[in-house]
C-alpha cells in the first residue's frame, strides 16, 4: 500500500461511526489580510468573532507561511505544491506567464480524481480567455467557476460582470470607466460580489451535503480597488465603525474584515446545521501580508503585527500569514500551533486526506500529524523557499529559526533570528558565516529556470 493511502487508512480508522471515508474540505482564502487583523491574532479594533470562533475550535498556526508576497505567485504555489522557485506562475504579469498549463497538477484536479465534486469560487488568477486559456479553472481540475478570472477585475467589488465556467453573468452595477479586463469602479453599486460570492458557497454546500466536495471560497476581501484611489476600500456599509473616530478609509477597511468574518460564520452555522460539521475541514489563510492601497495605512490597525513589512516584501510582514485549521472531533480544540509551514504543503496534506497519490515533484510535506496535534520536528528541518520578481529578483529561505533574505541577484545575504528577532531588526549575517553559507548553498539550487521568470536585475 502507498503511504499517502496507509496515512489515510491509518487516520480514518478514528471513530468512522459517523464520518465518511473521505472529508468534506473547505479552503478559505482572504486577500490581503494581515497577520494581525485578526481578534485572534491580536487585532483589538475590528470584531472578528466567527474566525476567532475557528481558532477557538481548532488549531492557530502563529508561524504559517503564504507562498509569495502577492497574489498570482501565492496562489499557483497553493494549488501546485510547488514553491515560488518552481511553480508555473512567479508573479503578477498577465498573459500567458500567469497561466497554469495542462500539465499541471493542481489540488483540484487531484482531489476531483479521487471523487470529489469541486468548486473554486472568487478569485483566480491563474488563467484567463485567449492566450492564457490552460489555465482556466475547468481545466485545472474544478467542477464549476463562479467569480473573478483576471485579478486586476478582482480589484471592482462592484463589477458589471463576473464568469460563471466560461460565460459571462451580467450583474446590476454600472462603471463607467471600466476596462476591457473588467477594472473600473462603479457608480451605482447595486451588486456587492464578495456577498455574491459567499451565498454561492452556501449553495455549493447544501447541494453536495451528501458527498465529500472540495470549495476554494476565494474572497476579494480585503483587498482594495485600485482604481478607486484614495476611496479604493469598497464595503456597502459601515456597520457598527460607522461612528468611530477614525479616518473614513479605515472605518471601511474595519468594516469590510468584518464582513468577511461573518461570511465565515455563515459558512460554520450552515454545516452545522446541515449535520456535517464532523466531517468537514476548514483551512482558513491568506494570500501575503497587508497591503496599503486604496487610501489606507497597515500601521492604522497594526495590521502586520509583530511582523516588518507588508505586502511585496520578503520579511515576514508580506509572507507570514493568519493561518486556522478546524475539523470538530479530527483537530484538538483551542490549539495554537508554532509549527513552520508554507503553502506548497496544503496540496500534500490535502491528498493525503483524499487518500489519493501525492505527487512526487512537489516542494510541500503531508501536514495530518501537525493538523492532528503530534510533533512533526522535520518541518524545522527543512528549508523553505521564496523569490519575488517587481524591481528585480529578491529571494528569501527559512530553515527553523533563522531567515535569509537576498535584496538583489549577488548581493550580500540578510541573516535573521526569528525566534529572539521576530521583527527581523537585526542582520546576523557577519557573526554567522557558517549559517549564512548553508543558505548560500540552498539558494543556489533551489529554483529551476523559467523564460517568463529568469532572474533580474534590478533596475
Amino acid at each position: 500500500m502507498k503511504l499517502a493511502a496507509l496515512l489515510a487508512a491509518l487516520f480514518f480508522a478514528v471513530p468512522a461511526s459517523a464520518r465518511p471515508d473521505k472529508p468534506n474540505i473547505i479552503l478559505i482564502l482572504a486577500d490581503d489580510l494581515g497577520y494581525g487583523d485578526l481578534g485572534s491574532y491580536g487585532q483589538k479594533k475590528i470584531k472578528t468573532p466567527h474566525l476567532d470562533r475557528l481558532a477557538t475550535e481548532g488549531i492557530r498556526f502563529t508561524q504559517a507561511y503564504s507562498g509569495s508576497t502577492v497574489c498570482a505567485p501565492a496562489r499557483s504555489v497553493l494549488m501546485t505544491g510547488r514553491h515560488a522557485g518552481r511553480t508555473r506562475v512567479r508573479g503578477n504579469a498577465g498573459g500567458i506567464a500567469q497561466a497554469l498549463r495542462a500539465e499541471d497538477t493542481t489540488i483540484a484536479s487531484i482531489l476531483q480524481h479521487s471523487g470529489y465534486r469541486t468548486a473554486l469560487i472568487g478569485k483566480w488568477g491563474l488563467g484567463d480567455t485567449g492566450e492564457a486559456e490552460s489555465g482556466l479553472p475547468r481545466k485545472q481540475g474544478f467542477d464549476s467557476f463562479f467569480g473573478y478570472l483576471n485579478q486586476r477585475h478582482a480589484h471592482n467589488t462592484y463589477p458589471s460582470w463576473l464568469w460563471r465556467d466560461e460565460q459571462k453573468v451580467r450583474l446590476k452595477n454600472t462603471v463607467p470607466n471600466e476596462t476591457p479586463v473588467g477594472s473600473g469602479v462603479s457608480d451605482n453599486r447595486a451588486e456587492f460580489a464578495p456577498d455574491l460570492f459567499a451565498a454561492e458557497a452556501l449553495s455549493f454546500i447544501r447541494e453536495q451535503k451528501d458527498a465529500p466536495f472540495f470549495l476554494y471560497f476565494a474572497t476579494t476581501i480585503p483587498h482594495a480597488n485600485n482604481a478607486g484611489g484614495s476611496n479604493g476600500i469598497e464595503v456597502p456599509e459601515l456597520g457598527e465603525y460607522e461612528n468611530r473616530d477614525w479616518p473614513p478609509v479605515e472605518k471601511a477597511f474595519a468594516a469590510l474584515v468584518s464582513r468577511l468574518d461573518r461570511h465565515v460564520g455563515d459558512i460554520l452555522d450552515l454545516l452545522n446545521e446541515l449535520g456535517i460539521d464532523d466531517r468537514t475541514l476548514i483551512l482558513f489563510s491568506s494570500d501575503n501580508g497587508p497591503h496599503r492601497e486604496g487610501g489606507r495605512r497597515p500601521a492604522f490597525f497594526d495590521s502586520n503585527g509583530p511582523l516588518r513589512g507588508i505586502k511585496r516584501d520578503l520579511t515576514d510582514g508580506g509572507i507570514r500569514v493568519p493561518a486556522i485549521a478546524r475539523w470538530p472531533g479530527t483537530i484538538p480544540a483551542g490549539k495554537t500551533s508554532d509549527a513552520i509551514w508554507y503553502f506548497p504543503d496544503v496540496l500534500p496534506t490535502f491528498a493525503s486526506l483524499a487518500g489519493a497519490e501525492i505527487p512526487d515533484n512537489i516542494d510541500g510535506v503531508d501536514l495530518t500529524p501537525t493538523l492532528t496535534g503530534k510533533p512533526q520536528p522535520s518541518l524545522s528541518d527543512r528549508f523553505l523557499y521564496w523569490e519575488f520578481h517587481e524591481g528585480g529578483t529578491k529571494q528569501a529561505s527559512r530553515q527553523g529559526p533563522w531567515k535569509a533574505i537576498r535584496k538583489s541577484p549577488g548581493a550580500k545575504l540578510e541573516l535573521y533570528r526569528l525566534d529572539r528577532d521576530i521583527a527581523e531588526k537585526t542582520d546576523l549575517a557577519d557573526r554567522h558565516p557558517d549559517i549564512v553559507r548553508r543558505f548560500d548553498e540552498f539558494l543556489s539550487t533551489a529554483r529551476t529556470e523559467s523564460p517568463e521568470w529568469p532572474i533580474r536585475e534590478a533596475r
